[in-house]
């Protein structure tokens, strides 16, 4: 697996890395066993750079994390955020950005997944009640108490991008990105390049849509949240798998799957674009990982521009975009 700085001064990690959070929802049901062998293959594949977060399973997911790494921590670069409020109501959602709750949350998350530090420590979503000086500036602390390793925002504008890192060293942006989701382009994606900041690419697959083979909303199972996303359904899911064509029309011609096609476009955006895509099962693991060996020509790439041109797509990529910054 080739590697990829997170970060101007940052660790190496796998140019693609894996998102764990379908293990335990959003996906519908996950087995446990599967999962864990699914992280651990992983790492044999040389794909070290594990994403998680203390709301994912509202803490379910990093310690089942943390368990399949318990004897393989040094093989990892370990990430996870904070900031998500969870509640009995699965609907309730959230955000606390105050300094106390950064160092509550934090040794909560390093409880969970059995470790004495973590890589890269995200806040997951920017409080608006909370300067983003003070939420990072509690980051910081971490690090020096070396709880932390390097820091990260997800989510975020280019201005609070800039504000943040005049406050403390951010390392990587996690933020959507793919050939769906072009629109940080403009303004963020400069802005993280101009400070050394690595762009972490959630959803790279647009939440399996651009693997070519979704059936429509509809026919997804109870618990999986894509049912609801506007994306996925009527006209506007219509509309999208035209354009899921064409990319499976161009993977046809390069000779590899739609999935690797869209990762192999998003890994030529740059050095510092690493996506992390997630899976729950092994086939899709191996097939992720091996898009790392795609290399694309500049004529499929314009090809790829041509048929999926940024704003081309229809539909929010979430049921409620209130707490994006953009």
């Amino acid at each position: 697996m080739n590697r990829r700085r997170l970060g101007r001064k940052g660790p190496e990690v796998s140019a693609i890395g894996l998102g764990c959070m379908g293990m335990s929802e959003f996906y519908g049901e996950a087995d446990e066993t599967e999962s864990i062998a699914v992280i651990r293959h992983a790492l044999d594949l040389g794909v070290n750079f594990l994403d998680t977060s203390d709301t994912y399973g509202r803490g379910h997911n990093e310690e089942l994390v943390g368990r399949a790494i318990s004897d393989r921590r040094d093989e990892v670069v370990l990430a996870t955020k904070f900031g998500i409020l969870r509640s009995d109501d699965p609907a309730y959602r959230g955000v606390d950005g105050s300094p106390e709750y950064v160092r509550k949350a934090a040794d909560a998350s390093l409880r969970r997944l059995g470790v004495d530090h973590i890589d890269l420590y995200y806040a997951h979503r920017r409080d608006p009640k909370v300067p983003i000086e003070d939420t990072v500036g509690a980051m910081g602390e971490l690090v020096a108490a070396g709880k932390v390793g390097r820091i990260g925002l997800s989510e975020v504008s280019a201005e609070t991008l800039r504000r943040a890192h005049a406050t403390h060293p951010i390392s990587a942006l996690q933020s959507e990105y793919s050939l769906f989701t072009r629109g940080l382009e403009a303004e963020i994606l400069p802005a993280a390049r101009e400070l050394g900041i690595a762009l972490v690419a959630y959803s790279p697959i647009s939440r399996g849509l651009l693997g070519g083979t979704l059936p429509p909303a509809e026919e997804l199972p109870d618990g999986d949240f894509r049912k609801n996303i506007p994306r996925f359904s009527g006209e506007n899911g219509a509309h999208n798998e035209t354009l899921v064509g064409e990319v499976r029309r161009i993977a046809e011609e390069v000779g590899c799957t739609p999935a690797q096609l869209s990762l192999a476009w998003l890994l030529a955006q740059g050095e510092d674009v690493i996506p992390i895509p997630g899976t729950k099962r092994l086939r899709y693991l191996e097939e992720n990982a091996a898009a790392a060996d795609v290399t694309l020509t500049s004529g499929q790439l314009a090809a790829l521009e041509a048929a999926v041109p940024a704003g081309a797509v229809q539909g929010d990529r979430y049921r409620d975009m209130s707490g994006l910054e953009r």
